[in-house]
């Protein structure tokens, strides 16, 4: 039995998402190929999610200084640690995110500052950071209303290249993508384009 854990990054309801109802094609699917395997939910914008701020960085502070936490810095420490050890012990991620002013929502963006944490998830040595996350597959659905996974518009792609550079940086090699493009080019296309990613999307469940 393996362990999935499902990072769903968009406040939208699920109707109104086309990212978020694609992770749930792939989602369905992959329950039926996989019938054994439990699958975790990790909403971003429904979940305690702490964001760098100065009561995490004077908790860093001291614990380098070996002295007592406010109440408020143990809480969100906690909460770090947490987040942390959970994506650790999932044996498959999947996130599922728009592609929001070229990147991702802020809240990816939180969460990631979260997990990536030197001396748990990478460490520093002489020659460079390693990776400590042991290799597993990651997968990110994502929708885009443009075109930007080639052509001129290509170095303007801040959301996937973002992601996997992270998920390497931590060990994770095996690094996938689900990717629906150009459903705010015209809008009448945009159900077509949709259910063309759905065909993919349970396909790669079966696989994945």
């Amino acid at each position: 039995m393996a362990l999935l854990l499902y990072v769903k990054v968009n406040p939208k309801a699920d109707e109104a998402s086309y990212s978020t109802r694609l992770a749930q094609t792939f989602l369905e699917e992959y329950r039926t190929a996989h019938p054994s395997d439990e699958i975790v939910t990790l909403d971003l914008y429904r979940e305690d999610i702490p964001f760098l701020d100065v009561d995490v960085f004077s908790a860093w502070g001291k614990f380098a200084e070996q002295s007592d936490l406010t109440p408020q810095e143990q809480d969100k420490v906690r909460r770090m640690n947490e987040l942390t050890d959970q994506f650790i012990a999932a044996d498959k991620v999947v996130f599922s995110a728009p592609f929001w002013n070229l990147s991702f929502p802020p809240m990816m963006k939180a969460y990631i500052d979260t997990i990536c944490v030197a001396g748990k998830t990478f460490k520093y040595t002489e020659t460079g950071p390693i990776g400590l996350v042991e290799d597993k597959p990651v997968l990110l659905i994502e929708a885009r209303g443009g075109h930007y996974s080639d052509g001129p518009a290509a170095q303007m792609e801040f959301s996937f290249t973002y992601l996997k550079t992270i998920m390497n940086f931590m060990g994770v090699q095996n690094f996938q993508h689900l990717l629906i493009e150009e459903l705010a080019v015209d809008p009448d296309k945009a159900e077509d384009i949709f259910q063309q990613g759905a065909v993919e999307a349970k396909s790669l469940a079966k696989r994945f």
